[in-house]
């Protein structure tokens, strides 16, 4: 969803739906403005023993907005900050490959490809800039 969509984060889930308390508490021990950024609802997924999704699912229920994407993708004033690698070394390129699923590939795969080849996050989204793959879904639902 996009900024547009603030106050209306909760329409994606069925109106029954409330968040997690675990997910809660903690959201909102944190929150700043509204806001809470990717790293610090990935701490709290690893804190909580939650899934991402699950903490993502919380802060739509309780209308805050996820910043600061750790694959530079959104959250940045001018919103995203990854630009296309130049050079995409061909084991990474192998890599992405590998691992698109449809049209687009999963912010998870991109989480663990840059694991297994030991550079931050953001390196892998510019190579997917680069090669034209889209990432997608977001591991906190937010795309």
């Amino acid at each position: 969803m996009t900024h547009d969509d603030a106050d209306r984060y909760k329409n994606k889930h069925p109106k029954q739906a409330v968040p997690h308390p675990a997910a809660a508490a903690s959201l909102k021990s944190i929150v700043k403005n509204g806001m809470i950024s990717c790293a610090d609802a990935h701490r709290i997924a690893r804190n909580t023993g939650l899934p991402p999704s699950e903490i993502g699912k919380a802060i739509d229920l309780l209308e805050y907005r996820i910043t600061a994407c750790q694959m530079g993708l959104f959250g940045y004033p001018g919103k995203k900050t990854v630009k296309p690698m130049e050079k995409v070394p061909a084991p990474l390129r192998a890599a992405i490959t590998d691992a698109i699923e449809g049209k687009s590939i999963p912010c998870v795969a991109c989480w663990r490809i840059a694991a297994e080849h030991s550079i931050p996050k953001i390196k892998v989204a510019s190579a997917c800039e680069a090669l034209g793959v889209k990432i997608g879904p977001c591991q906190l639902g937010a795309f």
